[in-house]
């Protein structure tokens, strides 16, 4: 009988147990609008932080002063309800987190990040070298500009890995600037020959 009760008892503590464990686990993505804590990890000087809309329109922006781990808080009370995203722009990539809000209620869902890698592009003397890794097997639209003036377009698609080189005319010297489009996003680079 003492045993049949230990039993009980214990099954009793382990539901009670998981039952706070899963309460526990839900509120970790639902937050007060007050003081919502966003943890971003390996972080440089001079990347930027930056806060958008579901339109894509900037609502914060700010570079970050140290190295390490970039650890904010942001009062989230005088936003509307909807979808937003925190994003750190790194070298070579992009992090984004969600947020939504619903009825003074903010969601930020750590699961849901997501990493979106930058064009590489680089120039040697008169070599133009355009590189990115595509999982998402999205094409490059690419523009090259002269003093300002669109000299060639071109779109590359392909594999995950998409490589190109453009070879620039040597007796064109002067300021180059290439514009590339890729997931919505615009990313563009100037130099000179």
């Amino acid at each position: 009988m003492i045993t049949i009760k230990r039993q009980v008892l214990v099954v009793v503590f382990m539901l009670a147990t998981l039952l706070n464990y899963a309460n526990n686990t839900d509120s970790k993505n639902v937050l007060n609008t007050k003081n919502v804590k966003v943890v971003f990890n390996e972080v440089k000087k001079g990347q930027q932080l930056t806060i958008k809309d579901i339109d894509g329109v900037i609502l914060y922006t700010e570079n970050v002063d140290k190295e390490g781990k970039l650890i904010k808080t942001f009062d989230f009370s005088q936003l509307l309800d909807g979808s937003y995203t925190l994003e750190l722009e790194k070298d070579f990539q992009i992090v984004v987190k969600s947020i939504k809000i619903e009825a003074g209620k903010v969601f930020l869902n750590d699961a849901s990040e997501k990493v979106i890698l930058k064009p590489v592009v680089r120039n040697e003397d008169n070599l133009l070298m355009i590189t990115k890794i595509a999982f998402d097997n999205e094409p490059l639209d690419v523009a090259l500009y002269y003093n300002n003036e669109i000299i060639y377009s071109d779109t590359i698609e392909g594999d995950t890995i998409l490589n190109r080189v453009y070879k620039l005319d040597e007796e064109l010297k002067g300021n180059y600037k290439v514009v590339i489009q890729n997931n919505g996003r615009s990313y563009s680079n100037e130099f000179k020959i």
